[in-house]
């Protein structure tokens, strides 16, 4: 793995990982799990980041967490022991490259290795912490809070202040109207807080 940043493992363990897994790579865009496909593998991401979202009975989306470099998918975890179907929808939001373990060799690892299972444990941490977050912003804050937090976070994921996007993948992600994305991003841009481009915004702060 090129980038654990939530993985330390020995050699023994990631040569067993490599051996166990298929290696895929995706482009931006793609879909590499769906809402209550049957999960027959974990995802851990070497390169690229995905999104995790959730749909609700109206078709909107709403963003749950990023999966970046070094890190899996928790809720693929939970899904692939108990035999379960996906209860998310994972995207890819930038060029990734994965690793597919398969779901039989997962328990096999934890009894082997404990620090497999720290890092189950690291995530499920980290996870739990962010879908907090998550439910506070939904909650509490006003969509021009929420919007502004989103373009950050997408601003640290990539390490840059350009963010490519549209006004309706925003929209998608915030489980609200594009009509609304636009009419906050243009007030947003006259705050000098950011500035607005083709498929793309740049943050000015």
């Amino acid at each position: 793995m090129s980038k654990t940043t939530e993985f330390s493992a020995t050699p023994e363990l990631l040569k067993q990982l490599y051996e166990y897994s298929i290696v895929k790579n995706y482009e931006a865009g793609d879909v590499i799990l769906d809402e209550n496909a049957r999960i027959r593998s974990i995802p851990i991401v070497t390169k690229g980041s995905i999104k995790v979202m959730r749909t609700e009975e109206d078709g909107r989306e709403i963003l749950l967490y990023y999966i970046k470099a070094g890190e899996s998918c928790v809720m693929s975890f939970l899904g692939g022991l108990h035999g379960e179907t996906s209860k998310v929808k994972a995207e890819v939001e930038e060029d990734a490259e994965i690793l597919f373990l398969p779901t039989e060799k997962v328990a096999q690892l934890i009894k082997t290795h404990p620090e497999w299972l720290e890092y189950i444990f690291k995530l499920y941490h980290k996870r739990f912490e962010e879908l907090l977050e998550m439910v506070n912003e939904v909650t509490f804050k006003k969509v021009d809070d929420r919007l502004l937090s989103l373009l950050q976070k997408k601003s640290e994921l990539t390490d840059s202040k350009i963010i490519h996007t549209t006004h309706e993948q925003l929209a998608n992600e915030l489980g609200t109207a594009r009509v609304v994305v636009s009419r906050l991003l243009k007030s947003l841009e006259e705050d000098s807080k950011l500035k607005l481009g083709r498929n793309k915004i740049e943050l000015l702060s």
